[in-house]
């Protein structure tokens, strides 16, 4: 796809996981199923914590019954098996729908970022990143360049991923991590936010995500952007590839102090 210069003005690069650092197919065909295959064994066996206890309280508050099929949680309201198996299976049918629609709640991706937690830590899961991701942000950080991750899953679940990857723990070529609570990808509001935390202007980071509404939304607020093409990415418009720069791996972004 050749070589895209980055802009002198970039200080940052903002990176979105899915489709972009990390094959489609790891989250589609991995981890996502090992939420819906194991959530009702993970709740039986972790009930009485005060953490799932509090990811239930989130789903029930985040609850949006007006939605067509919506499943409801009840509270409980006594005790035994029986009351207890229902409550559970009701949050097992509320996360099975919340993701047959690919919901991106705050509260299912906290759900989803604590089961994926014990899975990692007992080797169930490696975190998969695409061969050109890792020396690629090595040599963006030994320009000066400061790189951050920005996803719809939780900053729980991202540290998890690059934590536990088939390349080993990458975590320290990041300098933070995003996620819905700072606002949603397709809101111009949200990488506002982010250009605030980090202490820059918008138009000092570049994003890079496979979703051209992301990119679009980002756009919005002078953010640079390039849609990354990576297998088993969803197709782009003949509109869409005229429009926006367009990259295939990390290795052809050119910085402006690169030799």
């Amino acid at each position: 796809m050749g070589v895209l210069p980055v802009p002198a003005e970039v200080r940052a690069i903002l990176l979105d996981i899915e489709g972009t650092t990390t094959p489609i197919a790891f989250v589609q065909e991995t981890l996502f199923p090992y939420i819906k295959d194991n959530v009702k064994e993970y709740l039986r066996a972790h009930w009485e914590e005060e953490e799932c206890q509090r990811d239930v309280g989130l789903l029930r508050k985040q609850e949006d019954s007006s939605l067509d099929g919506a499943v409801l949680i009840p509270l409980e309201s006594g005790s035994g098996e029986e009351e207890l198996e229902r409550v559970i299976q009701a949050v097992v049918d509320n996360v099975h729908w919340q993701m047959s629609l690919d919901r991106k709640t705050t509260a299912l991706k906290q759900l989803q970022g604590h089961m994926w937690r014990a899975a990692y830590a007992t080797g169930h899961v490696k975190g998969e990143v695409f061969e050109d991701v890792v020396p690629a942000i090595r040599k963006w950080r030994e320009a000066g360049m400061k790189v951050y991750i920005y996803s719809s899953g939780s900053v729980e679940a991202q540290k998890l991923l690059f934590g536990y990857s088939t390349e080993g723990d990458i975590l320290e070529l990041f300098d933070g991590h995003f996620d819905t609570k700072i606002g949603p990808k397709v809101d111009s509001e949200s990488y506002r936010r982010i250009a605030a935390s980090i202490g820059c202007a918008t138009n000092n980071i570049l994003f890079l995500t496979d979703v051209p509404r992301e990119a679009n939304a980002a756009e919005e607020a002078d953010t640079h952007v390039a849609v990354v093409i990576r297998p088993g990415n969803a197709g782009l418009t003949d509109d869409e590839k005229s429009y926006y720069s367009l990259i295939s791996s990390f290795t052809e972004l050119f910085l402006p102090s690169s030799t």
